[in-house]
């Protein structure tokens, strides 16, 4: 029997166990390894506990079965470590396997990508916050870090509709978002560069580019380049959220083809978008904004600094992937 063996850290509300039980024996046998060690999360903690108990086992790979949330509470304890870490994604957006190319919702083939000892090392980002009270803390996201309109869906939508109907369950907030359409003052900088002022009514600081529906918010973005991508949505009124609307769902069609992605570049730049790119974003606001992380809530915050740790989590990625580069 190899030594090798595998931890699951799972989400108990999300995944099918026995369907994934029976999935994980197969690959087990196959390739000789001993019986995966299970590791389940709680309410009140996505991951970040069974994570440090399945790595104080030594594994092979650590397995991640839930929603983004658990894998950035996952990855937080991982970065760094050297162990791999495999995608079983069931959640809502899953974003970080869509932007890797990887099975969605498809138990057989994440475990055997899971298997397959093929692996990627990705960019992680770390965002140390700091709120009205000067309370600080520092958290770990693989995705993307939203102010605005991405942190307002992260803590209003409900998690029983997210769980039944999906996608469709941001509808209302992002409705009643873009009617409001509310700006705030912003003063942020790039790397050492000089500090600027905007007024946005949403920044995205992301890992990747890549939203659900095929809807490519940032063009730029890799999750392997060693930068972060930083987006501002500033629309005046709904004529400019129509424009962003539009250019977003061009973006995600044109950027499947060579020529798609040439085309776009000669297209002219949207005011109503603001990109830029670095290794580190400094941000602060007048008044405290709501933050997310990979789609979780993490309160209001006046301040942060994003910087990026460069291959610092290996995932496995099967023998095909498909990275949308």
């Amino acid at each position: 029997m190899d030594a090798r063996r595998a931890a699951i850290v799972y989400n108990p509300v999300k995944v099918p166990l026995d369907r994934l039980r029976d999935a994980l024996g197969e690959q087990e046998r196959l390739h000789g390894w001993s019986t995966s060690a299970w590791y389940e999360t709680s309410p009140d903690d996505a991951g970040t506990q069974a994570a440090r108990d399945a790595l104080a086992d030594d594994p092979s790979v650590v397995m991640v079965a839930g929603g983004d949330g658990t894998v950035r509470a996952v990855a937080e304890v991982m970065r760094d470590s050297g162990t791999a870490l495999a995608l079983l994604p069931f959640g809502t957006g899953n974003l970080l396997a869509r932007n890797l190319g990887l099975p969605l919702n498809d138990v057989e083939r994440s475990v055997r990508v899971a298997f397959s000892g093929r692996t990627r090392a990705v960019d992680v980002a770390i965002a140390d916050m700091e709120d009205e009270e000067g309370r600080r803390s520092s958290h770990t996201f693989l995705v993307m870090a939203g102010i605005g309109l991405d942190a307002e869906m992260a803590e209003n939508t409900n998690a029983l509709a997210k769980k039944h109907v999906g996608w469709l369950a941001y509808v209302a907030p992002i409705a009643r978002s873009i009617v409001r359409n509310r700006l705030f003052h912003v003063d942020y900088r790039i790397d050492a560069g000089h500090v600027r002022s905007s007024r946005a009514h949403t920044v995205i600081v992301g890992n990747c580019g890549t939203l659900t529906g095929n809807m490519l918010l940032i063009p730029g973005a890799r999750i392997d380049d060693g930068l972060l991508d930083v987006v501002m949505l500033r629309p005046r009124g709904r004529f400019g959220w129509a424009g962003i609307g539009t250019r977003l769902t061009l973006q995600g069609i044109a950027h499947h083809s060579r020529i798609g992605r040439r085309m776009l570049a000669l297209t002219p730049d949207l005011r109503a978008l603001a990109y830029a790119q670095g290794r580190q974003f400094d941000v602060r606001f007048e008044t405290p904004h709501g933050v997310e992380l990979d789609g979780d809530s993490f309160g209001h915050i006046a301040r942060a600094r994003i910087t990026v740790r460069p291959g610092s989590l290996s995932i496995c990625v099967g023998e095909d992937p498909d990275t949308g580069e």
